[in-house]
């Protein structure tokens, strides 16, 4: 199902004449509002020590509760996309950061509150010394450090995340940061 497809009103006038404009908007044939579905940023931080730990945390919540996720989540409005990915690495494991470094983008859709929502997730790698205590927050319930070489992209629940982290291990990413 097409996200628009859940608003049936339009949010200006709240006609119901309130149609499909072209495959990610509808318009309003009594206001002239048009409305675009454009996907929200996301991120995901692969975090690494100096002895290619990778830091993951299990998911606290659904979708994919118990399973294993990167730290990361949606940008919030007024911030940078480097600004979200700081702010989620220390509301999910309490952890300082200050630079992440991009390292590719993907789309994705996300399941919340019963809808998809459109994402483009940023993935970006993240060095920590090997002394940082991580401490489980937010949506983690827990926080693991997996040396990059016992990393199985199956564990990783969400779709997005397993193929993300698919492509970090096949292109050796950990070695060129």
């Amino acid at each position: 199902m097409h996200p628009l497809d859940h608003f049936s009103y339009c949010p200006v006038c709240g006609s119901r004449r309130w149609v499909e404009h072209n495959f990610k908007s509808k318009h309003c044939e009594d206001c002239g509002f048009t409305y675009f579905a454009n996907p929200c940023a996301a991120t995901a931080a692969f975090i690494l020590n100096s002895r290619n730990d990778l830091l993951v945390v299990r998911r606290a919540k659904e979708p994919a509760k118990g399973t294993l996720d990167l730290v990361g989540g949606f940008v919030d409005m007024y911030e940078t996309i480097e600004e979200g990915m700081c702010r989620e690495i220390k509301e999910e494991t309490g952890l300082e950061v200050t630079a992440v470094t991009y390292l590719f983008s993907s789309p994705n859709q996300y399941l919340y509150s019963g809808m998809y929502i459109h994402t483009l997730d940023a993935d970006f790698i993240v060095r920590v010394s090997d002394d940082v205590k991580p401490q489980a927050a937010d949506d983690a319930a827990d926080c693991l450090w997996i040396p990059v070489s016992e990393v199985n992209p199956a564990d990783f629940g969400l779709l997005s995340i397993r193929r993300a982290v698919e492509r970090f291990l096949e292109e050796r990413l950990w070695e060129k940061y």
